[in-house]
């Protein structure tokens, strides 16, 4: 799989009786067998202000690649494909409890993400050749 981007953003109300302005959304762009395809991830805004519950870094954005900020909401889709290979089958996934969106953020190597953020800067491009380089391995 190559990742293409991985971006994050607040979405904004398009009518005074919607809710879209406590939501965020994360995508992830990526080649699958030469198919481009985004995962939609869909969660409450709530989780961002909590960020340092599920990730550990002390401030968002979290850290710099390329001389860009990234923020947490930039990582979430990454974190969710990296944790389940499976969402290459769907295009949204909508994540609306607290212990849900958590389960995704467990075991992560976070000291690769960084890596990823700057080929992807650098490069246009990661190969994530397998999601398990990114999980943390116990004995």
């Amino acid at each position: 799989m190559i990742i293409k981007k991985s971006v994050g953003y607040e979405l904004e109300k398009e009518q005074s009786n919607t809710s879209e302005d406590f939501f965020n959304r994360s995508e992830l762009t990526y080649i699958d067998e030469g198919k481009e395809k985004t995962l939609h991830v869909l969660y409450l805004r709530y989780f961002d202000e909590l960020f340092a519950e599920f990730v550990p870094f002390e401030h968002d954005p979290l850290f710099k690649a390329g001389g860009k900020d990234i923020f947490f909401k930039d990582l979430v889709a990454l974190v969710c494909m990296i944790k389940n290979p499976g969402l290459r089958n769907r295009k949204r996934l909508y994540l609306h409890t607290q212990k849900e969106f958590a389960s995704y953020f467990k075991g992560i190597d976070y000291s690769k993400l960084p890596g990823v953020f700057e080929s992807i800067e650098s490069k246009g491009n990661f190969d994530l050749n397998s999601p398990l380089e990114f999980v943390l391995q116990h004995n």
